[in-house]
């Protein structure tokens, strides 16, 4: 153990140019960032390393200029290879100003990669993300010109579409837990989610590279076996982090109600008064007719859902799970989004993406930014802005029903609820319902071939997928049709049958029946 602790500074020393590093992190759960501030210290310093690769899944920031924003320098960084770049700006800048090379891949492939980096497989062998930008016929997740490489094929396997993503070797590990003991194991057991540290670890070592490891202290007596997250054997190098380098999560310095230690039982009122996003939620609820079924909440308006189903007391009726590893429970939002307060379980990210991608979602609620005829949907890349698909690519291609959830134009839009009717006070200026998405991260027309429910719920309308078009299905009471709905789309929808919106979304009392 002696021989692994040393400081920050001695381990980014570790880093030479040209390596191929993971980093860990979930949104802004589970950041190395005293690693990472001392990677970026010894950078302006020295001007050393150079012309990194970064893999990793989830992009881990705040935003502004934590977690990986700390690496946002052209000649420190050569390639980028993330999941989700909405919280990581600094480094979404650079990809767009083609100052560095780019990638946008899944985030559950990418999760799925560290495991056969790991155990030696030729690459990812996945049916995510036909049809939509990470398919090599559409983008091939290239983000700019200066990405030239192809990183994602497609293959035919028994006559079967399939993408393929080839494995390659990392040389550098920079991952996160709680407590090392004396040999050097280490144990996560007062971080909020697992995520993929041990197949990070494990693919590092198995590339013959060097994984360091930040932890809150160290222990001179050995961690119980059942309690340790990552062997010893895997680990090379341990950093004790400060303490505001190691936030449990960006918004919550620590909670045993998110490491799972405690159970919640006083629960505060909602957060959100009768607005755009509780109304979109409450109709989204509405969608979930059985008990114990199992769901995924994405970012953004689909986080208040789970505010809604407490509201019901329905929220233990309810198996909530998001990509980041958590079972039941309450999902928390913001910056604190993949983590849940009286979890079932925590399990990997890997292994949660193995349950998405055979098909264990019943109903996933899922944001939208732009939507078009064919019922495609882009969350990924629009208004001039690198957002990244996240998990929204594996959830949306294997969940047996999809409901969309947002505004139904945005930038400015208010409203207000008066006699359980709709009064639109300022309309949005951007119109979401357009002739083509600027890119594609959810196919209407595989969804189509699936034979997957689909649904647009917005506060105005809902809509549905039927035949490879856009259906209006139905309308908030108090708006009107042409005025307040087609005159804001650049298409027009199909139209059967209107029904009138639920009534009891529009009220301030509870939806459900008391029990």
């Amino acid at each position: 153990m002696n021989n692994k602790l040393i400081s920050a500074a001695e381990a980014v020393k570790k880093i030479k140019s040209s390596d191929t590093i993971t980093i860990a992190g979930f949104v802004g759960t589970g950041v190395p960032d005293e690693l990472l501030n001392a990677l970026k210290d010894r950078f302006l310093k020295e001007n050393t390393p150079n012309n990194l690769t970064l893999l990793f899944s989830a992009g881990p920031g705040d935003g502004d200029v934590r977690g990986i924003n700390l690496l946002a320098f052209p000649k420190l960084l050569k390639r980028v290879v993330g999941g989700h770049f909405g919280l990581i700006p600094r480094i979404a800048e650079l990809a767009l100003n083609d100052e560095i090379e780019a990638y946008n891949i899944p985030q559950g492939i990418i999760s799925h990669l560290y495991r056969d980096i790991a155990s030696g497989k030729p690459g990812v062998f996945t049916k995510v993300g036909l049809g939509t930008f990470a398919d090599p016929r559409i983008e091939g997740g290239k983000v700019n010109k200066s990405s030239k490489e192809n990183l994602i094929e497609l293959i035919n396997i028994k006559e079967e579409e399939y993408l393929f993503i080839p494995t390659f070797p990392l040389d550098i590990a920079i991952l996160r837990g709680s407590v090392a003991d004396k040999n050097g194991s280490i144990s996560m057991r007062n971080e909020a989610l697992i995520i993929d540290n041990l197949a990070q670890a494990m693919a590092v070592k198995n590339s013959g590279g060097t994984v360091i490891v930040q932890v809150e202290q160290v222990i001179q007596e050995l961690l119980p076996s059942r309690q340790v997250d990552i062997p010893s054997g895997l680990v090379d190098f341990i950093v004790v982090g400060k303490a505001d380098n190691h936030l449990q999560t960006y918004a919550c310095r620590y909670s045993n109600y998110l490491d799972g230690s405690k159970r919640k039982i006083d629960w505060e009122n909602s957060q959100h008064a009768l607005d755009q996003k509780k109304i979109i939620a409450r109709r989204a609820f509405l969608e979930l007719t059985d008990s114990k079924q199992v769901v995924n909440l994405g970012i953004g308006t689909p986080e208040v859902i789970a505010e809604v189903a407490k509201e019901e007391n329905q929220i233990d009726k309810l198996i909530l799970t998001t990509e980041a590893g958590v079972h039941g429970g309450l999902p928390s939002g913001g910056l604190s989004f993949g983590t849940a307060v009286n979890t079932d379980a925590i399990i990997s990210q890997n292994q949660q993406f193995d349950f998405y991608d055979g098909g264990g979602i019943h109903t996933a609620f899922l944001g939208m930014a732009q939507i078009d005829k064919m019922g495609n949907v882009n969350v990924s890349r629009f208004s001039g802005r690198l957002a990244g698909a996240g998990g929204f690519v594996n959830i949306s291609s294997s969940s047996e029903n999809i409901v969309f959830c947002g505004t139904f134009t945005s930038g400015g839009l208010q409203l207000q609820v008066e006699d359980e009717k709709i009064n639109i006070l300022n309309e949005g200026k951007i119109i979401k319902f357009t002739n083509k998405v600027d890119q594609i991260t959810f196919s209407g027309e595989r969804a189509e071939t699936s034979g997957q429910s689909v649904k647009y719920v917005t506060e105005r309308a809902v809509f549905e997928l039927k035949e490879g078009k856009v259906h209006l299905i139905e309308i908030a009471p108090g708006i009107d049709l042409e005025k307040q709905i087609l005159a804001f789309m650049d298409f027009e929808p199909l139209i059967d049958k209107i029904s009138i919106m639920d009534p009891r979304i529009f009220s301030s009392t509870s939806m459900m029946p008391a029990e």
